[in-house]
């Protein structure tokens, strides 16, 4: 009985201590079915699994957004990130190997008698020795450590995803929104001409009799308030070009760019399977990967309550043996190896460990509050897309009609007396329409470009 206590002890010792080997696995109760709520999903390919260049077609703004990928200070910043976990995680891949120091050492002593200088004896000694220590330490801490130092890389790379979906959404954003900003402008100095011409008009018949101080007075108000907007919106775009140059890296200047209308939505709109769009999205990825760096953590706080194994060895070769000393010398060396095992370290390591485990369930916590996050602002874009596209035919209707009302005023005008405030009131009504008509373009495109971030920054 007494022969089989030690192998059943090292069994139980073994089976307890497994559980710091296993991998990383997302936890069984964790759930994605749904999570985009009305929003459509589960097709084979959608937003999510098409490259930037794909939705954002546009040759004047891909050159920019590569050229913002290339020279952005944070997408540089990003990569000198990984560059330097990547050397961590070097560094812990390099723990299971032992360390080696090389300490060469001599030695020359020369004794002699003073009242004879011819009387002396010189010894000289010297050292090579070669020290190697392997630190082994607790059951499963290198491996957990290893494994931690894999998901720090991840989590960076992936970090740098997050950055450049922004970067490339941010850059696609003020490019569309300079394309708004030149056709407002250029409505608005329509509208500022036809007021201009209305003006000189009203002064025209004011000179005949025909009208009086006060028409032509809010008239000339209403001219230069139109005025002032024109001003405002080349300053807009100005100020505008000048945000897209800091985000580019470069001196601010014109940005070439094409009319807002040639904005083609992708074809394919639908959110795609939601696991494979976790997959890519950056905040939902982190909350996961703090998952896994908690889980590699717990593992490394319970591999302190197993022994640590250090094994030490010196070889060298020395003539310094003392009453032994020859030349040329010899080779000694030795060897030690020392287990040991926590008993009592004030509750610290308990402690340390209860603690790991509260900070998994935080980041458990944390990640699926993130999935509930990612799903809802899915559900959002489509809906504001869907919104966005449902009321572009009515607004399109609206200025088809508006446009025929004004043919027809001035057609009434050009035959007849009818005043020529009707003419303006029907330019200033299409003008309106084709204002709304920019922003729920402007509208479509945000909703694109939200939905691309939505679903992970696209494939890449």
């Amino acid at each position: 009985m007494k022969n089989r206590i030690f192998p059943i002890a090292i069994a139980a010792f073994l089976l307890s201590s497994c559980s710091l080997f296993k991998n990383y696995e997302r936890p069984a109760d964790i759930n994605t079915d749904g999570i985009y709520g009305d929003a459509q999903s589960g097709e084979e390919k959608g937003l999510g699994d098409i490259q930037w260049r794909e939705i954002f077609t546009d040759p004047q703004l891909q050159t920019l957004i590569e050229k913002g990928l290339a020279n952005n200070t944070d997408m540089k910043n990003a990569n000198l990130k990984i560059q330097e976990v990547q050397y961590a995680l070097k560094c812990a891949k390099l723990a299971y190997f032992p360390s080696i120091y090389f300490n060469p050492s001599g030695t020359v002593s020369k004794t002699w008698d003073p009242y004879n200088r011819n009387d002396y004896a010189a010894s000289n000694t010297y050292k090579l020795p070669a020290t190697m220590s392997w630190q082994i330490g607790s059951i499963g801490s290198l491996r957990n450590a290893k494994k931690k130092a894999q998901v720090n890389v991840e989590q960076l790379k992936n970090a740098k995803q997050a950055v450049q979906a922004a970067l490339v959404a941010n850059i696609a954003s003020i490019y569309y929104t300079l394309s708004s900003l030149d056709e407002q402008l250029a409505l608005t100095e329509t509208t500022r001409d036809n007021w201009g011409k209305y003006l000189e008009m009203e002064k025209k018949l004011m000179d005949a009799g025909q009208a009086n101080m006060a028409a032509v007075a809010s008239i000339e108000a209403t001219y230069y308030s139109i005025c002032t907007s024109v001003v405002a919106l080349e300053d807009n775009i100005k100020v505008v070009e000048n945000s897209l140059g800091t985000i580019l890296g470069e001196t601010a200047g014109h940005v070439g760019r094409g009319a807002l209308s040639t904005f083609k939505s992708p074809a394919i709109l639908t959110t795609g399977a939601p696991i494979s769009i976790l997959a890519r999205r950056p905040d939902v990825k982190a909350a996961e990967l703090e998952l896994a760096s908690a889980f590699y953590e717990k593992n490394i706080a319970a591999s302190e309550f197993y022994p640590s194994l250090n094994i030490s060895a010196t070889g060298q070769f020395t003539n310094s043996l003392g009453a032994g000393a020859i030349n040329p010398g010899l080779m000694i060396g030795n060897a030690v190896a020392s287990l040991s095992q926590p008993i009592f370290s004030n509750g610290r390591i308990r402690a340390q460990y209860k603690i790991s485990k509260a900070e998994m369930e935080v980041a458990t916590n944390n990640f699926k509050q993130a999935i509930i996050a990612a799903g809802n602002e899915v559900n959002t874009a489509m809906v504001e897309l869907k919104g966005a596209e449902d009321q572009k035919e009515l607004i399109g209707k609206q200025v088809i009609a508006l446009d025929k009302a004004l043919d027809a005023t001035q057609k009434l005008y050009a035959l007849s007396n009818t005043n020529y405030l009707n003419v303006i009131t029907a330019q200033n009504s299409l003008l309106s329409a084709q204002m709304t008509q920019i922003k729920n373009r402007m509208d479509a495109i945000n909703a694109t470009i939200d939905l691309y971030q939505a679903l992970g920054g696209g494939a890449e």
